[in-house]
C-alpha cells in the first residue's frame, strides 16, 4: 500500500509541474529506453498537447 500510495504522490506531481518544468523533466528521460517516469511525462506532455 505504501508504494501505491508513492506512486500517485510521483504522478501527482508530474501532473502539477508548469509547462518549463514538464519539459526539462522530460527532457532528463528522453533518452535510451523507457521508464516509467519517461512514460509518465509523456503521457502529462500528450494530455497538454507539448513537445519537446
Amino acid at each position: 500500500m505504501k508504494a501505491f500510495k508513492r506512486l500517485i504522490a510521483v504522478e501527482a506531481a508530474v501532473t502539477a509541474l508548469d509547462d518549463e518544468d514538464l519539459l526539462d523533466f522530460a527532457d532528463i528521460f528522453a533518452a535510451g529506453e523507457s521508464t516509467p517516469l519517461r512514460e509518465m511525462a509523456e503521457a502529462e506532455m500528450r494530455r497538454r498537447n507539448l513537445t519537446l
